[in-house]
This record gives structure tokens, C-alpha cells and sequence, in this order.
């Protein structure tokens, strides 16, 4: 029995007696019945991918990037500045203490110069060379001091920062520094020579033995005061 109809061999599909209401076409039957589930099915296969849909973009929208670095704690920062801090301020204090060493070292420097002078024969003064070079005046010995010692103390800043960091051994640092500076600069006694305002009051150095030995023995002096002042001076200071 398909519907109301009985299948009847050689007569085919035949009316049920019993059956009420209107015959339904077979075909209707076969197309519109199927299509209300077909498109029901459709419309909540689309209406489930829509909701699928706009979860996915509001879940894409709002998911959270990923997770931030913490931030420095107050503790962390306050910590990070006062190792800066105190870095730079050691820094400083390493660098005055240098500047000040050098400065006692040029000021030995120049209390003994009267005092070499017949040792070696040489009555030449870098002090007397730095003076003249600004005033020919009565007051060319302060003028030269005073130059002398800005330059001794700015010597004494840079070695500070520098010499711990080279392997020359401890004792001997100030006087390689010394010794340096002085065959580095010799060269330029030519230029002195030449092209200094009170020039034919000086003793000329370019190839002069007992200068270049005089100029050795004081950057000697120099340098050894100079190491041993700044490393008592950093060494007391680190250890404060």
C-alpha cells in the first residue's frame, strides 16, 4: 500500500475503499512533501553556519593578544636605577680621584724642577715653557702653574679609568703612563722650537740630550706620584 492506493497485480495502484478525503497527485506527493524538510534542513544548516560564523569573528575580535610582558615592578626599577646610580656615581667619584691625584703628581712636578735643573745640566721648565706661551709678563710663573696642574689633573682623570683596565701590574702603572705621555709628546719639542712667542728666551730641546734626560726623570716622578696617590685615593674610596 503506497498512501491510499493498493497495488493490484495487472491493474496497477488502485483506491483504497476505505481511504477518505481527496485523492493526492502522486506527483505532488513525490515534490512537495520532500522539499519542506529539504529547505527546512537548508535554512538551519545556513542559520547554524551564520551563528558558527559570527562566533568565530567575535571569538577573532576580542581574543587577546598574546600576554604581555609583565611590567617592572616598582621594586625592580627602583632596584635597576640604584645600580646605575651608584655605578655612575663610583664612576665619578674614580674620575675626581684621578683628577686630584694627577694634580698633586704636576704640582710635585714643579717644586722640583729648580731642584734638577743642575743635576742635569738644563735649565729648561715646562712650567716656564706653558707660562710664556700666554703671558711674557712678571706673572707667567702662575699662568704656567696653573696650566701645569689643569694639565696634570686631566692626565690623572683619564688614567684613573684607564690603567685598571690595562695588564701592566699595579705598582708600575703610573710610571708606564708616565713614560708614555712622555715619548709620545717629545716629538712636538720641534714645533716649540720653532713656533713659541718667547722661543729665543727658552732652551731649545730638539736634540738636546740633557732635556730629553731631565723630561725622562720628570715624567718618572710623575708618574710614580700619580699611581700611588690614585690607588690609595680609589682604594680607600672602594673600600668606603
Amino acid at each position: 500500500m503506497v498512501g491510499r492506493h493498493d497495488y493490484w497485480p495487472g491493474l496497477g495502484y488502485m483506491r483504497h475503499p476505505f481511504s477518505g478525503g481527496p485523492e493526492v497527485d502522486q506527483e505532488e506527493r513525490l515534490e512537495n512533501r520532500p522539499r519542506k524538510p529539504v529547505k527546512g534542513g537548508v535554512y538551519a544548516l545556513l542559520a547554524c553556519i551564520g551563528v558558527k560564523c559570527v562566533t568565530i569573528h567575535l571569538k577573532g575580535a576580542y581574543r587577546r593578544p598574546g600576554r604581555p610582558k609583565k611590567p617592572a615592578s616598582p621594586k625592580g626599577l627602583s632596584a635597576l636605577l640604584s645600580g646605575v646610580s651608584s655605578q655612575s656615581m663610583t664612576l665619578s667619584k674614580r674620575t675626581t680621584n684621578g683628577a686630584i691625584a694627577g694634580g698633586i703628581a704636576s704640582l710635585v712636578w714643579a717644586v722640583t724642577e729648580p731642584l734638577d735643573k743642575p743635576v742635569f745640566n738644563c735649565e729648561y721648565s715646562d712650567v716656564e715653557l706653558l707660562g710664556k706661551a700666554v703671558t711674557r709678563g712678571r706673572l707667567w710663573p702662575i699662568a704656567g702653574l696653573v696650566q701645569h696642574l689643569l694639565n696634570g689633573a686631566l692626565f690623572g682623570a683619564v688614567y684613573a679609568n684607564v690603567a685598571p683596565k690595562t695588564p701592566v701590574p699595579a705598582p708600575l702603572r703610573g710610571l708606564a703612563a708616565g713614560m708614555t705621555e712622555h715619548l709620545a709628546s717629545w716629538p712636538a719639542v720641534g714645533l716649540a722650537d720653532r713656533f713659541h712667542p718667547a722661543r729665543d728666551e727658552l732652551v731649545k730641546l730638539s736634540g738636546n740630550r740633557n732635556a730629553f734626560a731631565q723630561a725622562t726623570w720628570r715624567h718618572l716622578l710623575f708618574g710614580g706620584v700619580l699611581g700611588a696617590v690614585e690607588a690609595k685615593l680609589n682604594k680607600s674610596g672602594a673600600s668606603a
